[in-house]
């Protein structure tokens, strides 16, 4: 699963809780991009939550 390299932000577990009450397992997913980023002066591909990205936290190479 990928995990954001900034926030550390990745899946999310919990339960699906039907009308009846019944339980079954649910993974929410966050919305993790491969971006290619700029570090140190050169380009590097790392894994980025769309917040993070709309946020400026990151600059695109």
């Amino acid at each position: 699963m990928a995990k954001c390299a900034i926030c550390d932000k990745s899946v999310h577990f919990g339960n699906n809780v039907s009308h009846s009450h019944r339980k079954s397992n649910k993974m929410w997913r966050s919305n993790v991009k491969s971006v290619k980023v700029k570090v140190n002066g050169g380009a590097k591909k790392m894994y980025v939550c769309t917040s993070c990205l709309k946020s400026g936290k990151v600059e695109r190479a």
